[in-house]
């Protein structure tokens, strides 16, 4: 389980990000690089990090379901992803 700091932190660049989204696109546009480089580092979508909805674990992240494959594989054995059951031959 992921620290409460870490979860907060990546919820934050998110918002940074959308905030500056349209900013970001319109100083790549005009080419001024000196104006991208005074937004924030954390407004560049390069630095956010998928991770777990549930646990907040950072590798291992199925983008399809926003949870990671540890949480995937206990969810499923319980049932709780309709269409998803252990495959068995």
């Amino acid at each position: 389980m992921a620290k409460e700091s870490m979860k907060a932190r990546e919820r934050k660049r998110a918002k940074l990000i959308a905030k500056y989204a349209e900013k970001r696109r319109a100083l790549k546009e005009a080419g001024d690089w000196e104006g991208l480089q005074k937004l924030p580092k954390n407004a560049s979508p390069i630095r956010y990090h998928n991770r777990c909805s549930i646990t907040g674990r950072p590798r291992g992240y199925m983008r399809l379901f926003g949870i990671s494959r540890v949480t995937f594989r206990e969810m499923a054995n319980q049932g709780l992803i309709p269409g998803v059951k252990k495959a068995s031959w």
